[in-house]
């Protein structure tokens, strides 16, 4: 199970690299731009909390995955 999530992470990430990609590709205060920011937001802490679902499958089997790195 903790590998299938694994592979969420990764699909989500990339979801929120797009998102991000939008949001810098347009005028900075347009409805799009905004919308594009708070939908990677929302792809982030929903990766976030992927990772600790992970991490609470994985805990005591001695595998461990690092946390997400996304700045914030």
């Amino acid at each position: 199970m903790a590998e299938r999530l694994e592979g969420m992470l990764e699909e989500l990430g990339d979801m929120a690299m797009d998102a991000l990609s939008r949001a810098t590709a347009g005028d900075p205060d347009s409805a799009e731009t905004g919308e594009a920011l708070a939908e990677e937001r929302r792809l982030l802490k929903a990766r976030r909390a992927l990772e600790r679902s992970v991490a609470a499958l994985l805990e005591g089997s001695g595998s461990r995955r690092e946390p997400l790195d996304d700045g914030a």
